[in-house]
């Protein structure tokens, strides 16, 4: 695994003790790929920029996304505590939902859901797919003009039943 920088080592720690030691590692490498890549940040895409791209059991840094045992909550509990101590200032929270169109059987949690996009006042347009929730704390940084969305937590919304 490559090594971590110490600046980053340090911000990261706090997250360790959701994860066993071998996900850990897993997702450390995962972490640095992410920052690393530009572009889209698949897993596949993350491995080969930090040089794993020949590695055996690349299913296993898959699986601490898919199948590893880790609680989301408490890790966007520890990150918005983060973002707190790190960014100066007032606080403000944000929220926005998204749908990911998805159609299918096998798929779980799709609805029909009203498209914001494609409606108007007097049309509604409705489509199948994944409505997610986003929460953010909107913040601005002093090197940029715009505000900027540090997003925290993200959960797939679904309608009760």
């Amino acid at each position: 695994m490559p090594t971590l920088p110490a600046e980053l080592l340090n911000l990261i720690v706090v997250f360790q003790p959701l994860f066993t030691k071998p996900t850990w590692e897993y997702a450390q490498t995962l972490l640095l790929g992410a920052l690393l890549q530009r572009g889209k940040r698949t897993v596949t895409a993350c491995l080969r920029v930090v040089g794993l791209c020949n590695e055996k059991h690349f299913q296993n840094y898959h699986r601490v996304l898919n199948h590893a045992k880790w609680n989301l909550l408490q890790a966007s509990k520890i990150l918005l505590a983060l973002i707190i101590v790190l960014v100066p200032g007032a606080i403000l929270i944000g929220a926005d939902d998204t749908i990911e169109r998805r159609r299918g059987r096998k798929i779980k949690g799709v609805g029909c859901y009203r498209d914001p996009v494609a409606s108007s006042h007097k049309r509604v347009v409705k489509c199948f797919g994944l409505k997610w929730l986003s929460l953010m704390v909107l913040v601005r940084l002093p090197w940029s003009r715009r505000v900027w969305a540090l997003p925290f937590l993200t959960v797939l919304y679904g309608k009760p039943r």
